[in-house]
């Protein structure tokens, strides 16, 4: 397959410019196109799809701004740098603001131009480097997700059915000793089941397709969905949930499921570290650019040691309960937030207990 020559367009309405910059780029392996104003430059970009854009900040017509923000439009991969005899630290900004890679002022020599454009020519490599590498995850993460589900999820749902069948034809046949040993083997067929589970979710929690199901939510309505699918667990231990702040009057945009799934993990987290009698308080605040929720417990704190790593996959550190998860909770829980624009962090002394605090973005 015969590589593609990176291709540079210029966009400049002055002939003398547009002649002296692709003679400059003679020498080099590139394909060179120019325009002498914006809306040929506009045209060209659409047949040509260059790598890189030099373009004129005083022009007829489209001015190199309008172009510039054409340009992003377009297609955000492409490096645009501007070039201008009427170079200002306001223009400079103003260029970068509409997503301009870099500023050249007018005049400029020749070896100006070729590191420049070297420069850009670099950074469009790294952003499509980028872009398919993250398309390769993406697939890796589909093909292991499609893999763990038949290899694994498939054999062990099968077995578990064939033990709860066994369990059933031997009933009355089996000594208690046998009937621990059979319930033993549901168990932690069980337990693999829903680690798998859990596993696959964090595959995919953080993939771009969850933002397809956004929408304005009320936080309250997300907390109180959640309280109620963890009240039977708190139950078990005597654990009263107490929630307090005013209800935001802000909402926030995001997935009801996913969103509801993160609180449900949070609040889950503190009833299982939770001493049994101690309250759950869930905090909501309202700040001028954010909603934050705080779930605090009465339970046995987390080492100073392991705070920084609680949001890691599979990290449990020495934080125990008798029902002591596989570590995976936090970690969906992070990904569910940072999906949404927000951020989690958790605060705790050990003995006394954890806080872990949401800040999504309002609305706005």
């Amino acid at each position: 397959m015969v590589e593609r020559k990176p291709t540079v367009l210029i966009i400049d309405d002055e002939e003398v410019v547009l002649d002296s910059c692709t003679q400059i780029l003679a020498e080099e392996d590139y394909e060179i196109a120019t325009a002498d104003n914006g809306a040929l430059g506009l045209n060209l970009l659409h047949d040509l799809q260059p790598d890189l854009v030099f373009l004129d900040l005083k022009m007829p017509g489209l001015s190199g701004m309008q172009v510039l923000e054409k340009i992003h439009a377009a297609d955000t991969t492409i490096v645009a740098i501007v070039i201008t005899g009427y170079a200002t630290i306001d223009s400079a900004v103003q260029a970068m603001k509409q997503g301009a890679f870099d500023f050249l002022p007018k005049p400029f020599t020749p070896d100006e131009f070729r590191r420049i454009t070297r420069r850009g020519l670099e950074k469009r490599r790294l952003v499509l480097e980028t872009i398919a590498l993250r398309r390769e995850r993406e697939m890796l993460r589909e093909q292991f997700a499609a893999i763990v589900s038949h290899e694994l999820k498939s054999p062990l749902s099968a077995v578990q059915q064939n033990l709860f069948a066994l369990a059933a034809e031997l009933s009355g046949q089996l000594s208690d000793e046998q009937k621990n040993r059979l319930q033993r083997c549901q168990t932690r067929v069980g337990d693999l089941l829903n680690l798998i589970q859990t596993w696959l979710r964090v595959i995919s929690t953080d993939m771009s397709r969850i933002q397809e199901n956004f929408q304005p939510l009320a936080i309250t309505d997300v907390i109180a969905q959640a309280v109620e699918s963890v009240q039977s667990q708190a139950a078990r231990k005597d654990i009263q949930i107490l929630t307090s702040g005013a209800p935001p009057a802000a909402q926030v945009c995001g997935d009801r499921i996913t969103l509801t799934e993160a609180m449900v993990n949070l609040i889950g987290n503190a009833i299982k570290y939770s001493r049994i009698g101690g309250p759950v308080q869930i905090e909501t605040q309202e700040t001028p650019s954010h909603i934050v929720v705080s779930v605090r417990d009465c339970g046995v704190g987390i080492e100073k040691e392991d705070l920084p790593f609680v949001f890691e996959d599979f990290y449990v550190g020495k934080r125990r309960s008798e029902d002591a998860s596989y570590g995976l909770g936090l970690a969906i829980t992070r990904r569910i937030v940072e999906a949404h624009g927000g951020s989690i962090a958790a605060q705790s002394i050990a003995g006394e207990g954890s806080t872990f605090v949401i800040r999504l973005p309002i609305l706005k």
